[in-house]
């Protein structure tokens, strides 16, 4: 069974381990991973085989939702569902553009648009997916968020969010979560998702593994050398892989409650589940792993 923890105030029993569906997106969005219908279709059902409640996604993620709702709407008693909401997204013939408007028309077709992709009569949580406090406030866009939860179309509301911008969100006292970038090598987002959970909201974590060192499935060359610099193979334990040390260092942040990991790889899939299985890492290597990233930060 894999360890679950309460998202905040919603009682929610989310695994510790989440999916996120970005991965999803299909051919002619960004990046380089494609997933034909077929293995989406596998893998979606897998996740939720091994035991994952907690589903990510998003409107301009490609046809992610149209997949989640094709091949898991007959499963959806099994998991939590959350979305996001202020996107604006055209599909041209070689990519996908996005961009991010605050105005209730674009929120509310998000909404509409989600339920109908998803299969769906409503979703556990909506998020922002970004925004500052004072734009989504002169908006009325809060309001209206908690007018869906009115209408029983949506059960908790949150945001997607980073620095700057969170502080002022979690002041606002209204959210019921909070997603924000975090890993042991990118640990910026350590204080703010501290705050959000003592505010009583639940903290999703993205990138923690993405946001991870030179095995991440993404390159990213500056954590890396913070990876190398910090000369983090010397505290991996024998057998331990570093997509694991990454991960379990991810779930050992005390106000992280679940982390959405997106992967289309079996085999990946198959580790993070043995990470999350195994739990936090030792109190005394965690210590010794902040000290060094904090020296060469």
């Amino acid at each position: 069974m894999l360890p679950t923890r309460t998202l905040g105030k919603t009682n929610l029993q989310v695994t510790q381990l989440g999916y996120g569906s970005m991965g999803l997106r299909g051919p002619k969005t960004w990046g380089v991973r494609v997933v034909d219908e077929a293995d989406a279709e596998a893998f979606l059902n897998r996740v939720l085989d091994a035991g994952i409640n907690f589903i990510d996604t998003a409107p301009d993620y490609g046809i992610a939702e149209q997949r989640i709702g094709r091949y898991l709407s007959a499963r959806r008693d099994e998991y939590f569902l959350a979305t996001k909401c202020g996107c604006v997204y055209t599909q041209h013939d070689d990519h996908l553009e996005i961009d991010h408007q605050w105005n209730a028309d674009v929120i509310r077709g998000n909404l509409e648009t989600s339920l109908e992709r998803m299969q769906t009569d409503y979703v556990d949580l909506l998020q922002f997916h970004g925004g500052d406090a004072e734009t989504l406030q002169r908006e009325g866009l809060i309001d209206l968020l908690e007018d869906f939860r009115r209408q029983g179309l949506v059960r908790f509301i949150g945001v997607s969010s980073k620095l700057p911008n969170v502080d002022g969100l979690i002041e606002l006292g209204v959210f019921d979560s909070f997603q924000m970038p975090y890993s042991c090598l990118a640990p910026e987002h350590s204080d703010a998702m501290q705050r959000a959970a003592d505010s009583g909201a639940g903290v999703i974590v993205r990138g923690g593994i993405a946001h991870g060192g030179p095995d991440a499935e993404i390159e990213r060359p500056a954590l890396n050398e913070v990876w190398q610099r910090a000369a983090l193979d010397e505290l991996l334990p024998e057998g331990m892989t570093r997509a694991v040390f990454l991960l379990r260092a991810t779930l050992s942040h005390p106000a992280c409650d679940t982390t959405i990991v997106g992967t289309c790889n079996p085999e990946h899939l198959k580790e993070n589940l043995t990470a999350a299985e195994a739990g936090p890492l030792p109190e005394e290597l965690l210590a010794e792993l902040a000290a060094r990233v904090q020296a060469v930060a």
